[in-house]
Formats: structure tokens, C-alpha cells, sequence
């Protein structure tokens, strides 16, 4: 039998442990916020100067930061300086820019750094952007650095070439100047009256520290060393992504300006201004290239982040455009826009069946672009997450009209058949299949990827030729294979997609400019009448004259069609309710440090 005494001992303890269980659970350490999410395209690395993916693109800004940046609630968007103290100082007709650094900026800790705290100065972005010209690195973007008309970097490369060896990185050239510390001098050939949005789009130009570069060697895709609020923490290649806050990263404060009628952004501003960023902890992204289980794992709370919701399941996730009502009763929210972007088939204008500019050429490429339905694209296999295109040029960038038509988005399978006939495309051995007009078979090798998505295009496609008698053989690929080949010129035709980087419309007709050949110019098409267009508008300042100049460029692609674009895409994606401040980037997939995580929220 029980004492009251040992009864009321008992109480008094089990009072005590009551007593005690609030401080200790306010004592105990507070869970990471962690944002989690997928890529469906697999990364290819993470050294600036070797990448053009828009996946790896995606995490190299938070890890590298460059001069400037775009506001991350400003629509139209505003560059706004990033490591830079200030808007540059511009003189000689756009052709000096006059930089200055923050000072009080550091690399994140590195072993490269022997101990030591590395500061970010003015030479590191002049190693920066030398790193392009190096012939040895072999940066797929480089033409559009060389576009930019940096004083001497072209004769620096050309000598390095020429030498077979790597760029000089310690001759000094005119058109980068360290002229102290903190100060950064950009001199150029001609004016160049956009240069600050290039600076602030093109993620590609964070700063890395040479040193860093000289300890990992070949090795350094795989050590991102930057000045960015976060830090390379795992990497299992095409699989699993980590990084982490960087412990060291400055203090820096949310701050934006979103439109005074942008109810959104003036909702995210108030909740989040003045807060210190980055304001989660980590970030996780998996590679879960089938649209299925990567939709699933959104659906069970394993990620965060709808970052586009597959076309497969549109119609079941957004009914009439809009957030399904089993969704919005979790609390999900959807953020759609139309992009800055485009899918657009590309000809490689070198290869000898659907290549060349000869009228018999044009017509074969024109025959193509008539026999696709890409209005049935849009509906069957986007589920209406696009609008047709007319030209290369994108919505929200100069040279933009809604209003332009061009037979870019025709679908015309009877003219094709026409076309074809006219120029001898028939069938001359009586199997079925046209040929070349020489007699010799006519088929056509369309490179592909080996998902569920692209079977959906490949059958499309199969059905499109079919239809025109053309023979056709699909290849699949992952991805970054089937852009290595593309780059090489040994891919016939290809199926691909692009987003701008800046509000300049030029910056597309890249893919154009015969100079860019095999970097952004994957057609390899080649057009004096283009190129000086092209050149013309690089140094010209905004303006109607600019805008007609755009107008021809369009009109050529029309006429020649080195590439047909099918599509500008919308882009819908959807948070969970506990990623708070979300917004779609118009130009840059860089918002991680500008949303938190609400831990309370999570199921």
C-alpha cells in the first residue's frame, strides 16, 4: 500500500516535469528551413564560365554574384546594383563604365584560401570576364561576351590561340582596369547603351576567385567558391543538388519595388521588408526527370515547389487556367505568367539534307514548318500552357509586338505538300517516301529526349510526317549529351527551349548572328544581310529606328527559316502554403533568398 507521502512525491515531480517541459522545449534548437524541389533537366556543372543550361543557371547566381542584378519584384524589371556600390558611372558615348565595389565583401571559407578571409576587389571581375576568352576553357556563351566589344580581350584570346596555350591572365588589356581596390573600369570598342542590363541578366559574370580556380584545376565545376548567400554542400550528379546558407554572407536586407498597382509585390514587400536575407537555411533539389513522380512528390508535401506544373497534369491541377479547388483548399497558391521564353525546332543550316540556302532548301524547311500542327501542340500536349509564336523575338523584350504575324505559326499541310512536289521532293522509287530531289532517299533525323513528354512531341512529329510522306528517325538522348552534339553541329534538327535573360529582344536573335555560330547560333545559320542588321542594332540606343531593324530581323527568320519557333510558353507554378513570398523571376530563376519557409505550416 501506497504512503501519502510517497503519493504526493510522485505529484510533485510529475508537477515539476509539467513545469519544465515549455522551457525545454524553448530551449531546444529551432528545425532548418529548408526549401525543397525538383529539376526535370539534369545540371551539367557549376563554374560560370562553362555552362549555358538554364538548370545549372539556376544555382550558380545564388553562389556567384555578379555587379547588378534585377529587382526581384519590379515589373517592368530595374537593375539595381549587387556587389556594386552604385549605378555605374557612364562616359564616352556608352563606351567607359566606371564601376565601384562595396567594400567588405568575402568569398565564402575555402580550404583555396589557406585560413585566410578572401575580399572580394575590383581584379577579381577582371579575371572574371577574362575567363571567357580563355581558349582553353572553351565557354559555350563567350560569342556574347565578345559581343560586348571589350578593348583587347579578342587580340588577348587570338594570341593565346594562336600560341596554343591558355590565356595570359596577367597581360594587361585597355578594356579591364582594376583602377584600385574597389573600382572596376569597363572600356569598349562601341557603344554598348545596354550594357547595365547585361550585367544585371547575365548571371554568368559572378565573380570567381583565381585562386580558387587554380586549386581545384579541372575540378573546379564541382567547388563553386562565390560571394552568394549560399554554399555548395552535396552534389550527386543528375540526382541530388544541396546547398546550404553560407555562414559568412554580409548583411544584407530584403529590399524591392514592386509596381504602386502590383497588390502582390506591395504584400510581399510589407511582410518582408527589412528582414535579413537569405531567410531560410537549405536547399534541396532532386533531378526526377518523369513528370509523374515529380508531380506526386509536390502533391504529398515532399517538395515545396511546383517550379512548372507538367503538362500532364494541367487539366486536373488548373481547370479553365485556374487553381484547382482541391489545391486551393491546402492553401496552395499559383503563380502564372507568360514567359520570356520560346520552344523552337532548329535546322542545322550546315547539314546537307535540310541545311543550305538555296530555294529548293528554303522550301524544304518551310514544307516542315507548314506540315506541324503546332496549334495541336498547344492543346494536346501543353494542355494550353503556351500561345503561338510569330518570331524569336519574346514577350516582355523590345521588338515584342503581339500584333506581328508571320507564316511562323501556319498550318498549312496542303501548301506543304505543294512545296514539296514543286521542288522535286516526290517519291521516285514508288515505296511510299519521298526523296531528294537527286533521287537519293530523304530522311529525317530528329534528336529527341528519353522521357514521357518527348514521346508525346515524337508522336505528334511521327503523325505531322507521316501525313507529308517524310521518312523520319527519332534519337533519344539525356539532355546534356544532346546539347554537347548540338553545339558540334552534328544534330539534323532538334526540339528546344530558351528563356531570356534580359528585357533586350536582341538577345535571342543570338541564335541568329552568324559569328555565334555553334555557342548560341546552334543553326549555324549564316547571313551577311542579318549580321550587319544585328550589329547595327547592338550600338544603337532604344528607339522606333531600333524596333524597325528588329522588325527585319524577324522577317528573315520568316523567310529563310533556320529555325522555326513554335511557342512562347506560359510558365504556371505552384507553392505550398508554407513557402512564403514566392514569385516567378522574369529574367533570372534567382528568388531563394528572397522567399522564407513557414515551419508551422508544414502537415
Amino acid at each position: 500500500m501506497r504512503t501519502p507521502f510517497a503519493f504526493l512525491t510522485k505529484l510533485l515531480g510529475a508537477a515539476a516535469l509539467l513545469t519544465a517541459l515549455p522551457l525545454a522545449q524553448a530551449q531546444a534548437p529551432t528545425a532548418p528551413k529548408v526549401l525543397r524541389y525538383a529539376f526535370q533537366i539534369a545540371e551539367t556543372g557549376f563554374d560560370p564560365a562553362q555552362i549555358s543550361d538554364d538548370y545549372s543557371r539556376t544555382i550558380t547566381p545564388h553562389i556567384f554574384e555578379a555587379l547588378y542584378a534585377f529587382d526581384y519584384l519590379a515589373l517592368p524589371v530595374k537593375a539595381k546594383p549587387l556587389t556594386a556600390a552604385a549605378l555605374p558611372e557612364v562616359t564616352n558615348d556608352f563606351k567607359t563604365w566606371t564601376i565601384r565595389l562595396k567594400p567588405g565583401i568575402y568569398f565564402a571559407d575555402d580550404p583555396a584560401f589557406k585560413g585566410k578571409k578572401r575580399e572580394l576587389t575590383a581584379q577579381d571581375y577582371v579575371y572574371s570576364f577574362k575567363r571567357f576568352a580563355d581558349p582553353k576553357i572553351n565557354a559555350p556563351l563567350y560569342a556574347g561576351v565578345e559581343e560586348l566589344g571589350i578593348q583587347g580581350l579578342l587580340a588577348l584570346r587570338n594570341k593565346a590561340i594562336a600560341e596554343k596555350r591558355a590565356l595570359d591572365y596577367d597581360a594587361p588589356i585597355a578594356g579591364l582596369r582594376a583602377l584600385d581596390r574597389y573600382t572596376l573600369q569597363i572600356n569598349l570598342d562601341q557603344a554598348r547603351p545596354r550594357l547595365l542590363d547585361n550585367l544585371a541578366s547575365n548571371d554568368l559574370m559572378g565573380a570567381v576567385a583565381r585562386e580558387v580556380v587554380e586549386f581545384y584545376g579541372e575540378r573546379i565545376s564541382e567547388h563553386p567558391v562565390g560571394t552568394g548567400p549560399f554554399v555548395l554542400k552535396q552534389w550527386r550528379r543528375s540526382s541530388l543538388i544541396v546547398l546550404e546558407k553560407n555562414p559568412g554572407y554580409r548583411e544584407r536586407f530584403f529590399e524591392a519595388e514592386p509596381a504602386a498597382d502590383d497588390a502582390e509585390g506591395q504584400a510581399i514587400l510589407t511582410r518582408f521588408k527589412g528582414r535579413h536575407i537569405p531567410m531560410i537555411d537549405r536547399v534541396e533539389i532532386s533531378i526526377i526527370e518523369e513528370s509523374q513522380p515529380r508531380w506526386l512528390s509536390f502533391l504529398n508535401g515532399e517538395a515545396d515547389l511546383s517550379f512548372i506544373v507538367p503538362n500532364e497534369f494541367v487539366n486536373s491541377a488548373l481547370p479553365g487556367n485556374k487553381l484547382a479547388p482541391n489545391l486551393a483548399k491546402r492553401g496552395m497558391r499559383l503563380h502564372r505568367i507568360l514567359a520570356a521564353d520560346e520552344a523552337f525546332t532548329f535546322f542545322n543550316m550546315e547539314d546537307p539534307t535540310v541545311g543550305g540556302y538555296t530555294p529548293d532548301k528554303v522550301a524544304l524547311r518551310r514544307a516542315i514548318s507548314l506540315g506541324l500542327d503546332v496549334e495541336r501542340e498547344i492543346r494536346q500536349v501543353r494542355r494550353g500552357q503556351a500561345v503561338l509564336a510569330q518570331s524569336h523575338v519574346v514577350p516582355h523584350t523590345s521588338g515584342y509586338d503581339p500584333k506581328y504575324r508571320s507564316e511562323m505559326s501556319t498550318y498549312d499541310p496542303a501548301r506543304a505538300a505543294a512545296l514539296l512536289d514543286a521542288y522535286g521532293y516526290v517519291d521516285r522509287d514508288g515505296d511510299g517516301w519521298r526523296d531528294m530531289p537527286d533521287g537519293s532517299p530523304l530522311l529525317l533525323e530528329v534528336a529527341t529526349q528519353p522521357d514521357s513528354q518527348s514521346r508525346q512531341y515524337d508522336e505528334l512529329w511521327q503523325r505531322s510526317f507521316d501525313a507529308l510522306h517524310i521518312r523520319v528517325k527519332f534519337f533519344a538522348g539525356k539532355w546534356p549529351e544532346q546539347m554537347k552534339s548540338a553545339r558540334a553541329g552534328k544534330l539534323m534538327l532538334w526540339m528546344m527551349g530558351n528563356t531570356a535573360n534580359s528585357p533586350d529582344g536582341l538577345e535571342t536573335l543570338q541564335y541568329l548572328y552568324g559569328p555565334q555560330a555553334g555557342n548560341q547560333n546552334i543553326s549555324r545559320f549564316r547571313l551577311k544581310e542579318f549580321d550587319e542588321l544585328y550589329e547595327r542594332m547592338l550600338v544603337m540606343p532604344d528607339g522606333p529606328e531600333r524596333e524597325a531593324l528588329l522588325l527585319k530581323a524577324k522577317r528573315i527568320q520568316a523567310a529563310y527559316l533556320p529555325i522555326k519557333t513554335h511557342v512562347h510558353r506560359i510558365r504556371s507554378d505552384i507553392s505550398q502554403p508554407w513557402l512564403i513570398g514566392y514569385r516567378r523571376p522574369m529574367f533570372r530563376n534567382e528568388f531563394w533568398h528572397f522567399v522564407d519557409i513557414d515551419n508551422g505550416l508544414r502537415p
